[in-house]
């Protein structure tokens, strides 16, 4: 099983460890299963759709990928190939978005929006805004709209949190929530500190790494590698050593990694090595090396 998310998750480690042509291939993947309206089903087996839900992380997250592909390649006629389906992914999440600057967080089979936002999934549609305008700027293509739609989404998240979680989204208390202001630079300095600092104990257990909620003592390899690649973005060098070391109890003989871990019964679970779950860590590691490189200097 995939979703489109962990599929572009995928494609991005593709292409941080070289292997171009397999990273374009997942992007033309997408191209062949995206909906009329922009969107992608929300899990896809043996390529089939099974939930009929609809995403709008999922749809504008594809112009991150894109853009980290073109970054890293300079390859502009895959820019130019894949506009069209940027720019329409990017215009499903935005037919979400309300004049209050949220993005409601799905559709339902019927196309039926649920009317609610989450704060760590609108961080990563606002990045994915960011990467958007720079496609546009590079191609030429007018993306002072989805400046706006950012600017809107960015203000509605700072400065408005009474619109995001008011159905009790969040009452498990999940990490995203937590670090993804931070990871994708909407909430940065001081205040970006005092967000991961504050809440340090909650969320990461000694030894071991990042849970996945607040509420269970689940924790996922997944969360601890954005987590450090947060700490990345912060400087927060020590720290991030200190989970890159505490990762490795997880890896498996194979080089694989586990999900995750159900504590303190030391329950490995799920029993499957996901591939999402290892281009999490490709990142993490490339994010730390490039980071632990500067800071030798």
């Amino acid at each position: 099983m995939t979703d489109p998310w962990d599929h572009v998750e995928c494609a991005i480690a593709l292409d941080l460890t070289g292997r171009f042509d397999q990273a374009v291939r997942a992007y033309e993947w997408l191209i062949e299963r995206q909906n009329a309206d922009g969107s992608w089903y929300s899990t896809y087996v043996d390529d089939e759709p099974q939930d009929l839900t609809r995403d709008p992380n999922y749809s504008s997250y594809i112009a991150t990928g894109v853009w980290y592909h073109y970054g890293l390649t300079g390859d502009r006629d895959f820019l130019r190939r894949m506009w069209h389906t940027v720019e329409e992914g990017i215009g499903f999440a935005l037919s979400l978005q309300q004049p209050s600057g949220e993005v409601y967080c799905v559709c339902d089979a019927n196309g039926q929006p649920w009317p609610g936002a989450i704060t760590g999934s609108s961080c990563c549609i606002w990045q994915s805004l960011q990467s958007g305008v720079k496609i546009a700027e590079t191609l030429n293509e007018d993306g002072r709209h989805w400046r706006d739609a950012g600017q809107k989404l960015l203000k509605a998240i700072r400065e408005h949190p009474e619109l995001f979680e008011k159905f009790g989204e969040n009452k498990q208390g999940f990490a995203t929530n937590w670090y993804y202001p931070v990871l994708t630079g909407v909430v940065d300095g001081e205040e970006a500190r005092r967000l991961i600092l504050d809440q340090w104990d909650t969320y990461v257990v000694d030894k071991w790494g990042c849970k996945c909620v607040s509420s269970a003592p689940w924790v996922t390899v997944a969360e601890t590698t954005e987590l450090i690649m947060t700490l990345c973005r912060m400087g927060q060098i020590d720290r991030a050593r200190l989970l890159m070391e505490w990762m490795l109890r997880l890896k498996d003989h194979n080089g694989g990694f586990h999900t995750g871990i159900k504590l303190p019964e030391m329950i490995i679970w799920p029993e499957e090595k996901n591939t999402w779950t290892s281009a999490g860590v490709i990142m993490a590691t490339m994010a730390y090396a490039k980071v632990e490189a500067a800071h030798a200097r």
